[in-house]
């Protein structure tokens, strides 16, 4: 078990406490691998044994707080655990997920549900999916339709959730749902409950998806879900604020899968085309090959850093997190396609064949340029908040 001072932000060099961090997923995930994970993805099964050992040493919790069985961390520690898990061609989005929920019920959960769920969320005992998306709403949360309705002392809840990840195995789901009447701008309050993933009244159907990923994507439905008072995390209608605990570190998370998505592609090409011989020459040592390559690993290292930077922001709470988060998500999905791409084209026929463990990973790096937020809204984001330009919806 590592020991929770690894994860400690007070360490004098941070830069190579982290590169501590590095090496060690590196060996750990490494010792599974690519071809593990496909064989798990092909098998419809779950990475069990990577996820437990994860959890073993510590790293699931890395941001979750010590007196809660955390490693005392924070989101620029998660970062480098998430991308190098990746960058081993093990992309698991569940870590994505844990960095969604954590720090909701860090920053607003009582001491009761801490205590109930971090040291399990930390762990790996205890998995929660996050539930926020629905069909009819799309990005725009204020028009979500699931509403908890106050029953007694706690609530009756009703509604449909979409793409919700992994619910076959989550323990619990966090639900953004409404929770009272609309303002005079059609807006409901919003607040954030748990709610037992097996509780009566919800159902959930499997989505069919391109994406090669363990996890599975779910509609859910509730329907007359009886919860306690104890379900709600911190106040009711305080919703909208409290989501962006997690929806900040989401992004973040979500570039760094990206980020170690593109690292592992590039490692890949570069050694294909090192060892690569059509004629006389390595493919590699000519510019056709090479200079789209090395254009790929430049804008992968600005990705990276940008990331880096938006999980230290996220940290100090500061209030650029939010345009730090959504420009490192945008920049590391760009990035991770270019990467990929150019090393499936560097290996040519072989960059289709599953041996070589690239061309299923496109859909896995495809997905973050549509969520968890599209590209179109953070366009709008940065244009609207960053450059001071009209709001275009």
């Amino acid at each position: 078990m590592i020991e929770n001072a690894l994860f400690t932000s007070a360490l004098v060099d941070t830069a190579e406490h982290h590169e501590d961090i590095r090496r060690a997923v590196g060996r750990l995930v490494g010792d599974f691998g690519r071809s593990y994970f496909q064989d798990v993805i092909r098998r419809d099964a779950k990475p069990v044994e990577l996820w437990n050992a994860l959890a073993q040493a510590g790293y699931l919790g890395a941001h979750i707080p010590a007196e809660y069985g955390g490693g005392g961390g924070g989101l620029a520690e998660l970062n480098v655990i998430i991308e190098e898990t990746a960058a081993q061609g093990c992309p698991i989005l569940s870590l994505v997920i844990g960095s969604i929920t954590a720090p909701i019920i860090t920053k607003h959960g009582s001491d009761e549900l801490k205590q109930r769920w971090l040291p399990g969320i930390a762990n790996g005992n205890l998995r929660m999916s996050f539930a926020i998306t629905e069909p009819d709403a799309g990005t725009n949360t204020h028009l979500i339709s699931t509403q908890a309705k106050p029953d007694g002392d706690g609530w009756v809840m009703n509604g449909t959730k979409y793409y919700t990840s992994g619910v076959d195995e989550a323990d619990s789901i966090l639900v953004v749902a409404r929770s009272g009447e609309a303002d005079e701008r059609g807006r409901y309050p919003l607040s954030l409950f748990i709610v037992a993933a097996d509780a009566p009244g919800i159902t959930a159907t499997d989505i069919p998806c391109a994406v090669q990923s363990a996890e599975k994507q779910f509609t859910v439905f509730f329907d007359n879900v009886k919860l306690g008072p104890e379900a709600l995390i911190g106040e009711p209608g305080e919703g909208l604020r409290q989501v962006f605990a997690g929806l900040n570190p989401e992004r973040v998370s979500a570039a760094a899968i990206n980020n170690g998505i593109a690292r592992f592609a590039l490692e890949k090409a570069a050694t294909y085309a090192s060892e690569r011989k059509v004629w006389k020459e390595p493919i590699g040592a000519h510019q056709g090959v090479a200079h789209p390559l090395a254009k790929a690993y430049i804008n992968v290292q600005m990705a990276r850093l940008m990331t880096y930077r938006a999980a230290q922001l996220t940290d100090e709470n500061s209030p650029a997190a939010g345009e730090s988060a959504n420009m490192a998500k945008f920049a590391a999905a760009e990035a991770s396609l270019e990467a990929l791409d150019q090393s499936i084209q560097t290996h040519g026929g072989n960059g289709f064949a599953l041996e070589y463990g690239l061309a299923d990973l496109w859909f896995v790096a495809r997905l973050h340029k549509t969520a968890p937020v599209s590209r179109e809204m953070i366009l709008n984001f940065v244009a609207q908040h960053s450059l001071g330009l009209p709001k275009s919806y």
